[in-house]
């Protein structure tokens, strides 16, 4: 009898940080639907870090510098659409972000201003991001 293995998919997710103004969060344009970090899924043959600096690009616009990888999330319910694993990476960026590719809308949040209607586990990412950060 064939077995069938099933794996968590490989994503990755990019705290961007915008110097003196806060971090970027994005608008979901598909399901499941709210703000979030910016991220996606590893393409085959790319690293982590391409895959960070690609994703980041490509929903915000923003050319990306990668700090240092900040922790790696893999709760099998941390996606409603798949079990996933996300490496989260802390980077910088200038200037404005825009909305492109998956997300409607880019932004730039401070702590005390999130926006409630957060995406898969990105409530508890940016809690540990700002327990933990500094």
């Amino acid at each position: 009898m064939e077995q069938k293995y099933r794996y968590p998919l490989p994503t990755v997710d990019i705290i961007i940080e915008v110097e003196g103004k806060g971090i970027v969060l994005i608008r979901r344009k598909n399901p499941p639907y709210g703000w979030a970090i910016p991220g996606g899924f590893v393409e085959y043959g790319e690293s982590l870090e391409e895959a960070a600096i690609r994703e980041a690009k490509e929903e915000t616009n923003l050319d990306v510098h990668l700090v240092r990888q900040f922790h790696t999330y893999s709760d099998p319910g941390r996606d409603p659409r798949f079990c996933t694993i996300s490496t989260v990476y802390l980077a910088t960026a200038k200037g404005e972000p825009e909305g492109k590719d998956d997300a409607t809308e880019a932004r730039i949040f401070t702590r005390d201003r999130l926006p409630p209607d957060l995406a898969f586990d990105h409530a508890k990412i940016l809690n540990d991001y700002f327990e933990k950060r500094y």
